[in-house]
């Protein structure tokens, strides 16, 4: 008993309070001015991905009330490790739990192996994980996604514009990144969405097998374009910015075709000159959303280690229209899709057996489901 009274007030001491219990209001180790600590780990394309990881910065970010331009608790309530290669996870895991974090972070599945061995020796850490299912791991927060939701979206929002600018027998391509059954959801459901305005449409898809290749999928991006696809979609990572460099190119000579950006609402990097982008609209993955609800979760109280899905009817994905280019029209016509995806009135595969199944749903993808 002495031992526990001094531990805790030296703990005091050290700016650092130390919750005898994981009860409400007592979860973590909140900071002497009532803050909690987080720590974002990501892979080697960091958090200036203009994607995903930046999508779980800027809402780590909001929660502090800091900005990009603002950090002002960078360093002290919050911050980002970038592991450069997959061997640094593990030891990047266990230092970021000996420093004590109220809540740790990693995002996307190549962090998952790593994450459930240090978790599991860690019960009393609570972590998160975005963007993956994981078993036997009570100790973590599991935000998945709707990808599908979203991705059926502005699959509905490139083959509408395609009809808005008079194009017949068009095209669409997708990239993927690595190919995993999270991926295949993005694909899927902006095949059917696509299909479900254009049954006849003609669907191309290429995986870079890598997230950090953009040439490699701006190759494949000119290739498709010169052969008349009018719209790419990729969800590719930072791969996919190959994809976007491309569409600006085209777009700048007055080339009519398009990128479909991914996660983040990616308007400012389609830009090719001062007011015009060749990012029609962009699949937001609200992974923000997801990051606000589990540091407020450990703020008060009631952290689960369980998995939360995001999907269209809590927001947690949805699509960008910054763009002026996706008319009142369409977005009039994609909120009411939007509203029947809801209600349950549209059903969308997210498995590519699933779509398989479906009437004129391309049989020879790339696409996996495991």
């Amino acid at each position: 008993m002495k031992k526990l009274v001094i531990l805790c007030v030296f703990a005091a001491f050290t700016f650092t309070v130390i919750g005898c219990q994981r009860g409400a209001n007592t979860s973590g180790r909140y900071m002497a001015d009532g803050e909690i600590s987080v720590r974002l780990l990501t892979d080697a394309t960091g958090i200036d991905d203009k994607s995903f990881n930046a999508a779980a910065w800027r809402g780590i970010m909001e929660f502090y009330g800091d900005t990009w331009d603002n950090m002002t608790r960078r360093g002290y309530a919050y911050d980002v490790i970038t592991a450069q290669t997959m061997d640094r996870y593990v030891p990047t895991l266990r230092q970021a739990t000996l420093e004590g974090y109220d809540l740790i972070v990693t995002t996307g599945f190549s962090w998952a192996d790593a994450l459930v061995e240090v978790s599991r020796a860690n019960p009393d850490q609570f972590y998160m994980m975005v963007d993956v299912h994981l078993e036997d791991t009570f100790n973590v927060m599991m935000a998945t996604y709707a990808e599908h939701e979203g991705s059926f979206l502005v699959g509905v929002a490139a083959a509408l514009k395609a009809i808005e600018d008079g194009v017949s027998n068009p095209s669409f391509g997708f990239i993927g990144g690595i190919p995993n059954a999270v991926i295949t959801k993005f694909q899927v459901g902006f095949v059917q969405g696509v299909l479900s305005i254009l049954p006849d449409a003609n669907i191309v898809d290429y995986y870079v097998n890598s997230w950090g290749d953009p040439a490699l999928a701006k190759t494949q991006a000119r290739n498709w374009y010169d052969t008349g696809v009018y719209a790419i979609y990729s969800a590719a990572g930072n791969s996919g910015n190959g994809t976007i460099a491309q569409a600006k190119e085209y777009r700048a000579v007055g080339r009519n075709v398009w990128a479909i950006g991914v996660d983040s609402d990616q308007h400012e990097e389609g830009l090719f000159n001062a007011t015009d982008s060749a990012v029609l609209t962009s699949m937001l993955k609200r992974v923000e959303n997801s990051l606000i609800y589990a540091l407020e979760a450990v703020r008060d109280g009631r952290f689960e280690g369980k998995e939360i899905n995001f999907n269209l009817a809590i927001d947690g994905v949805g699509y960008s229209t910054t763009n002026p280019a996706l008319s009142t029209s369409i977005i009039d016509q994609l909120e009411i899709i939007k509203q029947q995806i809801i209600d349950g009135e549209i059903q969308i595969a997210e498995t590519y057996a699933e779509a398989r199944q479906l009437p004129g749903f391309p049989q020879n993808l790339k696409a996996i489901d495991d």
